[in-house]
Order: C-alpha cells, then structure tokens, then sequence
C-alpha cells in the first residue's frame, strides 16, 4: 500500500497568501529553512494505478500537476482517481470536488451529516449535479467498508473529536458522525495506517486504533493551544477550532511518544506553527522523538 502526501497543510497553506507571521514572512525573505506545503489532502493506492483521494483541498489541480502517479494514461481523457473519501465536511477538505467537475460522476465516500451539510449549508453536490454529478456512498462511523474500485485495501471509519464546518448548523453541538479518522489496511500485509487530520482529543477507542497503527498520519495543526492568539492572528485557541495542540502534558506529541513502534507522521501543519522552521527548537523536539512532519509529495510505503 503506498500513502501519497499530496497536501501537508492547514487551511491556508504554507505560506499562507495573507499571512505576514514569523513563519511566511520568513519564507517569502529566503530566511526560514522550510518548504512550502499545500492544504492537506492524501491519495492511497494498493497497486500504484487505482487511487482514492482522501480530502479534495482547494489546491487539488497543483497537487494532481505536481503528482506523476495520478497523471491520467491511456484514453484521451482519462483518471486514476476512482473515488474520494472525505472525512469531514470542511471547506479545505472538500472545495476541490468542484476543480474535478470535467470528469466522471464522482464517486465519494462520506457520512451521513457530511452529506447534508454538502446539500444544504454549503450546496457543493447539488451545484456539481450541474457538471458531473456525485453518487453519494454513505460512509457509518464505527464502521469498515470497501470501495470496490480499490482492491487489497480496507478503510474503518472512527469516530472522533473535533468540529463541524463553521457554516453547519451544528457547529457548536457536533454529531457523532460529524468528524471521522481512518483507519487503512493493507490486505495482503496487514499492515495498518490511521489518518486524522483533525483531532480534538483522543478516547480510549481512538487511542486503541492508534495504538494498533504501523504508520500514524495525525493531527499537527498548533504547537501551543494558545497559538494564535499568542501571536495575535486570531482570538481563537486550537481547541475551539477542534484541534489537540502538540505541546503539553497531555498534547499530541506525549501521547505519540508513548507509541515507539509506529512510524509517526504530523499532518495538517498551520502555517504559524514553528515546526516548519526546519532549525527551530520544536522541530529538534520532534527529531528526538523520532516524528515526522509531513510534506508535500511524501511517499509512504506500508
């Protein structure tokens, strides 16, 4: 099973288009050892020629260019993207639906609340039903399913803490189904990777699925919970946006440590985030304790 990074960033990207922080300023001067990253989306394939996109980030067109695998072959317009996961319904994880609307209906995996919000608050498949179309393939939190086109790989939906889209009517009261993380295996090796672009916190259920993960893809998004607040680009803190900032007693990178078998990924990445200044202290942090950051065109192979 091979795991693309086709986006490694929060919404906005790295740099960020209107964001003068340390972190884009820096790299616009050449003076901040970092690489640029799009917002966050993955592709996964058991056999390099049949994907499914996971996420459809408003770069999806700079990511499919920048991304051989995925360059169509054969017929004179032709895919290798046979359908699309979405884990939640957040402008940054599905906008790029509407950049696939020359092709084929769509075939895309979702729960049940994502659905609604995509009809109602924020209409993006009724508008697509103008263009090619999507055949909805209800995704149940809790659940595995398969997605025929793609062989020798399981997906499992979990369940887990964080936000539904600004824009749906239950933003501050999120259903179960609202957020979900996955869990990917390979058939043939067993092998398992659990992705989770937003995470809040982290239950005995979710730790359980992380726990049992050969390669964890997870939530990176804030180093400090009062990040953006700190540096005054926003009055919110990572929680209130449902995400588990990394420092701290209990924050992602102390649970992560207690997890020495699995390869770690951090993905997400907001582009104030001092990990992605290559010589920044966190960043050495990170180095200790044997855990990526995830960038744009990241390869992995379980």
């Amino acid at each position: 099973m091979t795991i693309l990074v086709l986006g490694a960033a929060a919404g906005g990207g790295f740099p960020q288009w209107n964001c003068n922080c340390r972190n884009c300023r820096g790299f616009r001067e050449g003076t901040l050892k970092a690489k640029a990253r799009t917002q966050s989306s993955i592709a996964v394939s058991a056999d390099s020629r049949n994907w499914v996109l996971v996420n459809t980030s408003p770069d999806i067109l700079t990511q499919l260019k920048s991304c051989s695998q995925l360059h169509p072959s054969g017929n004179l317009r032709d895919t290798r993207i046979r359908a699309v996961v979405l884990v939640d319904g957040q402008i940054d994880h599905t906008i790029g639906l509407a950049m696939l609307r020359e092709g084929e209906r769509l075939q895309v995996y979702c729960t049940n609340s994502v659905r609604e919000d995509l009809t109602t608050g924020n209409p993006l498949f009724r508008m697509l039903d103008h263009y090619c179309g999507v055949n909805w393939h209800e995704v149940q939190a809790g659940a595995g399913f398969r997605i025929p086109e793609i062989e020798g790989i399981d997906f499992a939906a979990v369940a887990v803490t964080s936000k539904a889209p600004p824009y749906s009517p239950h933003r501050e009261a999120p259903r179960e189904d609202d957020n979900i993380a996955l869990v990917i295996t390979d058939l043939s090796s067993g092998k398992k990777a659990f992705y989770a672009p937003g995470l809040a916190a982290v239950p005995p259920k979710v730790w359980d699925c992380m726990s049992g993960a050969d390669c964890l893809l997870v939530d990176g998004t804030f180093w400090t919970d009062d990040e953006m607040i700190r540096i005054g680009a926003g009055r919110k803190r990572a929680l209130d946006m449902g995400h588990l900032a990394l420092s701290g007693e209990n924050g992602m990178l102390s649970l992560m440590r207690r997890l020495p078998r699995a390869r770690k990924v951090l993905i997400h990445i907001n582009n104030t985030n001092p990990i992605l200044d290559e010589d920044s202290s966190e960043r050495r942090e990170l180095d200790r304790a044997d855990i990526e950051v995830a960038y744009d065109g990241m390869e992995i192979v379980l």
